[in-house]
């Protein structure tokens, strides 16, 4: 067994644990326990402790305490273990992306396509000195200037779903430590191991202990973090109904919280789109990753004529689709995470058929050799989908995929803009004032032109609108800076000569 494969068997040992104060920590002796999936057998593969709200506590402690040297460390020194961090990430992107598959199901390749995205923030904190740069004037009153500063917050948090294991985390908690921040990650308990890892780098990378802890677990570590005093700011990723939870919880305590939540995500294809294009954009967008994103296109809204001629091209590719365990380097498509997600996906296809739409393509059947037992659904396609079915209302976070079809532009707009979620949308047309007037009206946080999956770069910020984000700021990028830290304006005066003595007034700039 070599090096890598050793590594590999480390991260799956049969208990998913804690890191804490720099190190791996078993779990209390009277512990609950979760199990951790292999999707594409339907075995267990290893459990993961759920932590308590003391060992919750003594996570958020150790945080505390290693918080005000991490504040003080010169901005330039916290970029370079960013630095580390990412050689690190870039050499054990294998390792990672097998530790994903593993307990995600995702395909080895998206898994690697996930690190990447996520390595982009840990490159954008590497430039945290110039980020931190604040603002100065220069007499502002006679004898005085001013200046702006931006501090870190203190005690950090995240919680972050199954569906990108690696790198929504990623999303968060480089800008939180570059800025001087310590984090407390409490990751997905469905695919918990990669958390562990990522800890380890940071560790190897130079990141003091205390800086970065993990708490596994499941409702009682969340509540826990949510409700404890020394706790500042908490970030979240997932369904809608928990992100206002969280943002109401959290908001109540006085915390600052980004609470990013569902999404129904559109794209249009105009009649002038170029349809193979669109097609395998489609076919990407709501397929790839079995349709476990929350940036997955699951409405394509055909206008005027292109509906036929769209499903037709549909209906041919998406039952080509290759499913297999992820780590086959041939599969497209790996298995939904697990059985009870496979069940809500599944339920949901059966409620399509029984509201009146048109299952086109219907993979509920669907078996993979010698995987028989894993969570493994098909390429599923519905036409005449129609507002108010839950399939068109509720995310299903499958890969299910429903056309509906749209007399025009301005009919096509607005049943985006009544859409309750406002995550993502894009728009596949050759007119360039169609796709202005689209960026412009449309009320969503994030729009592609021929662009399925706007994902904006690291240096931009990720986000959305309606009951796709809770909270004023979307995450990483220059958003993400702001979220993380204080702002702080000095007004100062170095006064010359004899003192004039106190002033009573309120001050004003003469």
């Amino acid at each position: 067994m070599g090096s890598s494969d050793q590594s590999i068997a480390a991260q799956m040992a049969s208990i998913v644990n804690h890191w804490v104060d720099g190190a791996e920590c078993a779990p209390s002796a009277d512990a609950r326990y979760g199990e951790v999936f292999n999707p594409a057998t339907g075995q267990v593969a290893r459990r993961v402790a759920f932590a308590s709200p003391a060992e919750v506590d003594a996570a958020v402690q150790s945080a505390a305490r290693a918080f005000p040297a991490w504040a003080a460390t010169p901005p330039l020194r916290r970029a370079r273990v960013m630095f580390k961090f990412k050689e690190l990430l870039e050499r054990h992107t294998p390792e990672l992306a097998a530790l994903i598959t593993s307990e995600h199901g995702k395909v080895l390749s998206d898994a690697e396509g996930e690190i990447t995205r996520g390595m982009e923030v840990v490159e954008f904190a590497c430039g945290i000195p110039q980020l931190l740069k604040g603002e100065y004037s220069e007499q502002v009153g006679t004898g005085i200037d001013m200046y702006s500063i931006r501090q870190p917050l203190g005690v950090c948090v995240g919680i972050t779903p199954f569906n990108f294991p690696a790198m929504v985390p990623m999303w968060m908690f480089p800008v939180a430590l570059a800025t001087g921040n310590c984090f407390v990650l409490k990751p997905s308990e469905r695919d918990p191991s990669a958390s562990l890892l990522i800890a380890r780098l940071l560790k190897e990378a130079g990141l003091p202990d205390g800086v970065f802890s993990v708490v596994q677990g499941d409702k009682v570590a969340v509540d826990a973090l949510l409700e404890h005093p020394q706790v500042a700011a908490v970030s979240f990723v997932g369904s809608t109904p928990i992100a206002k939870y969280i943002h109401d919880t959290a908001s109540a305590r006085g915390k600052r919280v980004q609470a990013l939540g569902g999404a129904k995500n559109h794209m249009v294809v105009m009649p002038d789109a170029d349809l193979d294009q669109a097609v395998d954009a489609l076919i990407g967008a709501a397929y790839g990753s079995a349709g476990e994103r929350c940036m997955a296109v699951s409405i394509a809204v055909a206008v005027g004529g292109v509906a036929d001629a769209l499903v037709a091209r549909l209906a041919e590719r998406v039952p080509k689709i290759k499913v297999a365990d992820g780590m086959d380097p041939a599969a497209e498509m790996g298995p939904l995470v697990t059985r009870t997600h496979f069940d809500k996906v599944k339920g949901y296809v059966d409620t399509g058929v029984a509201e009146g739409a048109k299952l086109v393509v219907d993979g509920r059947g669907l078996s993979v050799a010698g995987r028989e037992q894993g969570f493994f659904l098909g390429g599923c396609l519905f036409d005449d989908v129609k507002p108010g079915m839950r399939i068109y209302n509720e995310e299903i976070f499958g890969p299910v995929l429903g056309i509906v079809r749209a007399d025009s532009f301005d009919e096509a707009l607005r049943l985006i803009n009544e859409h309750e979620f406002g995550n993502g949308c894009a728009i596949f047309t050759r007119d360039g004032d169609a796709a202005r007037e689209f960026a412009t009206r449309v009320q969503i946080g994030m729009v592609g032109v021929n662009v399925p999956i706007p994902v904006p770069m690291a240096f931009h910020s990720f986000g959305g609108w309606k009951a796709s984000l809770f909270g004023d700021h979307h995450m990483h990028g220059p958003e993400g800076v702001r979220f993380y830290t204080r702002y702080k304006a000095i007004t100062q005066r170095w006064p010359t000569g004899i003192r004039a003595g106190a002033e009573f007034v309120m001050p004003t700039m003469k």
